[in-house]
């Protein structure tokens, strides 16, 4: 029986090293490839990449350059499709990440291109190599797999600017705001408004001798303030008021004080003056003038 526990032992190490070795994500037949603008179909320089074991030799990207990465995703030693599988850049000096999802069909086979363009800005300005690495896992089991595959050196085109962004908007403190408001508007000059007064004052003489050289019935304003005083009485009292709510109105008040109390004396005005037209149409239809 002793003799048999280190045989059981060794059988079971054996077997859980099979079972981890069958339940781990990797990848097959994979080639990572830079290939210049304009050239044909499988020119440019290929490499080969095996899991675990970086290129020793950095691979570069210029800047008309396309980057073609292909693989074979398995689980264990069958070829699968994962649920995810990236290709992670790292700057080595900052720490700044930037995965590229792989084009993964069902029998496992992937792929992802890239060029300058893809890149973040921050990429193209480092100085050492980015270290590329592929990442590939899936629901389940299996144990994800994490590597670096080679070290990418960004060769730009020193005759061509590179275009940074502004930077992003930050929510921070800002300098003091001086507002400038637009000054109120101003009613003309008082000699102007004087000018214009007088003329009104002045016309008054005159539109009451026209009224005298027509024929104009004074004799009656005792029958009319007789028969009917209120609706008289407020009817001209609602035309002064109008008159002294228009002086408001250009002196001192603004539109919403005016306009509630230009329609109150309206109304008054319409409900007055037509009472006091009603007398005036009754003594004209008994004849008198």
């Amino acid at each position: 029986m002793k003799l048999l526990q280190p045989f059981v032992s060794t059988l079971l190490l054996v077997g859980s090293g099979v079972v981890s070795a069958a339940s781990s994500w990797g990848f097959d037949d994979a080639t990572v490839t830079v290939q210049a603008k304009g050239a044909g179909v499988g020119a440019g320089t290929k490499e080969k990449l095996s899991p675990n074991t970086p290129l020793s030799k950095s691979v570069s990207l210029g800047a008309t350059d396309t980057l073609k990465l292909l693989l074979t995703a398995v689980d264990g030693k069958k070829a699968k499709r994962p649920h995810q599988a990236f290709l992670t850049l790292t700057d080595p000096t900052t720490g700044l990440e930037e995965s590229f999802v792989l084009n993964v069909k069902e029998s496992g086979k992937g792929k992802v291109d890239l060029t300058h363009k893809d890149l973040p800005v921050q990429f193209l300005t480092s100085t050492k190599p980015i270290v590329a690495s592929i990442v590939i896992g899936s629901f389940g089991s299996s144990t994800p797999y994490n590597s670096k595959a080679f070290e990418l050196d960004i060769a730009r085109d020193a005759n061509v600017p590179l275009a940074i962004p502004e930077k992003p908007l930050r929510y921070a403190v800002e300098n003091e705001i001086h507002h400038v408001f637009r000054q109120d508007p101003q009613s003309p000059s008082k000699m102007i408004t004087i000018v214009f007064a007088v003329g009104v004052l002045a016309a008054v003489p005159v539109l009451l001798g026209a009224w005298a050289t027509l024929g104009a019935n004074a004799n009656h304003l005792g029958k009319a303030m007789g028969a009917a005083p209120l609706s008289h009485a407020l009817f001209v009292g609602s035309i002064l008021a109008m008159e002294g709510i228009f002086f408001m109105y250009y002196t001192s008040w603004n539109l919403f004080q005016t306009l509630p109390a230009a329609a109150v004396v309206g109304v008054v005005a319409f409900l007055s003056g037509s009472r006091a037209l009603t007398e005036v149409q009754e003594r004209r239809l008994a004849g008198l003038r």
